[in-house]
């Protein structure tokens, strides 16, 4: 099949930056689709009519055309955060040619001196800041696309605030163009100078002794969480994740959230992984929502109500926690039924109300039943002594593949 859809990725060099191949596919297109910006990078010699995407942005004119050849241009690799990548969900592979230019990624890692694979890249480009807080860590590198000519100051407040000011930044502006400039400093001293609106922030992440150490393995310490002792705590909270076991992509229901410490934790697995809070009480909602934000995901999906009603309609999950709810009518059919096949089911119990529940549904479905305790050394007087938690009772599914 001859593709009909051409991307072309463009550098702040334009037209003479790009190689062979990308020449002819614009010289040889009877309509260019780009932004302002990138339309007039272009030279006069190229006589194909001009298209500016339509504001506000919408992929919906282009497509229209199907089967007309058509070019579009893209910002450095189309396929990095750029309109490639949101036109391939739509286009199928053998219907386009991307021909991409070094993504500004690339260039930035070039003008550090980083290895490109030892660096972690985040877009803040319409996304949530708060996303970056999954991402500090002392040692890790850095390269964020910025919103705006905002980003760099709202990036260097956020680090001050989670202990990481020592970090050194640089804000580095049009790379691969004339106009190329850099500014350097850290976190703590930043002084908010003018900066452009295309901009990439460069970091180093450096954390001042203050900074709460945050593992992105599971067991996250108690005080990382605000909650109102409604938390499932830091060693259950971390055999359970064991068991509900994240792979990236997958989605979580984490039913009676709580606090929301399961799918908190279950996304910071991994960037892909997803999850859905089901929560019912207006002041734990508050509580999810600011915990997501405080350990950098954002995207966890609070769902206002209580199960089994609140679960209509949501998308099948790969794995479902229940941590409230369990003697709640048709809380575990539910979950059971809508859990996708192979799917991990796993459940905590306090009351001797909710172990007869677990024991009833292993009963029917199978499964591993764990009794989890935990005991902490605390002070008796003027000896230490063992200070013994209340016990939970864990129940492990694993829904048949046939089911």
């Amino acid at each position: 099949m001859t593709p009909w859809l051409t991307i072309v990725g463009i550098g702040e060099d334009g037209f003479k930056g790009l190689g062979r191949t990308a020449r002819h596919a614009l010289l040889q297109a009877p309509r260019i689709v780009g932004s302002a910006r990138q339309l007039a990078l272009l030279p006069a010699c190229i006589r194909s009519e001009r298209e500016p995407w339509p504001s506000p942005f919408s992929l919906e004119p282009l497509l229209a055309r199907r089967g007309e050849p058509v070019c579009v241009l893209a910002s450095g690799d189309p396929m990095f955060y750029g309109v490639g990548a949101s036109l391939a969900k739509q286009v199928a592979a053998e219907q386009m040619q991307v021909i991409p230019a070094p993504s500004s990624c690339s260039l930035a890692a070039a003008r550090m001196g980083w290895p490109l694979q030892e660096v972690l890249t985040l877009s803040l480009v319409a996304r949530p800041l708060a996303a970056l807080n999954a991402c500090l860590s002392t040692g890790v590198r850095l390269v964020l696309l910025s919103n705006d000519r905002h980003s760099p100051a709202a990036v260097a407040a956020l680090l001050r605030e989670r202990g990481f000011g020592p970090s050194p930044m640089t804000v580095l502006e049009h790379l691969g163009g004339p106009a190329e400039r850099r500014i350097q400093g850290s976190a703590a001293q930043w002084a908010d100078p003018a900066v452009a609106d295309l901009n990439l922030i460069a970091i180093e992440c450096r954390a001042d002794p203050t900074a709460l150490r945050l593992s992105r393995l599971a067991g996250l310490p108690d005080h990382a969480f605000e909650h109102d002792g409604q938390l499932t705590k830091r060693d259950v909270r971390a055999i359970t994740l064991a068991r509900l076991a994240p792979t990236p992509g997958e989605l979580l229901w984490d039913v009676g959230a709580g606090s929301g410490s399961i799918g908190i934790e279950w996304m910071r697995a991994h960037r892909s992984c997803r999850a859905l809070a089901i929560e019912a009480d207006e002041q734990r909602q508050d509580l999810i929502e600011r915990n997501r934000d405080a350990l950098g995901v954002p995207g966890l999906q609070l769902i206002r109500g209580r199960a089994p009603e609140a679960l209509e309609g949501l998308d099948a999950p790969d794995a479902v926690f229940i941590g409230g709810g369990v003697t709640r009518e048709g809380v575990f059919e539910t979950c059971w039924s809508r859990l996708k096949p192979g799917g991990r089911l796993v459940a905590n119990a306090v009351t001797l109300q909710s172990e007869v529940a677990l024991m009833a549904w292993r009963e029917r479905h199978g499964g591993e039943l764990t009794r989890i305790h935990v005991a902490q050394a605390q002070p008796l007087g003027g000896f230490d002594t063992w200070r013994q938690a209340l016990p939970i009772t864990l129940l492990e599914l694993v829904k048949p593949l046939d089911a």
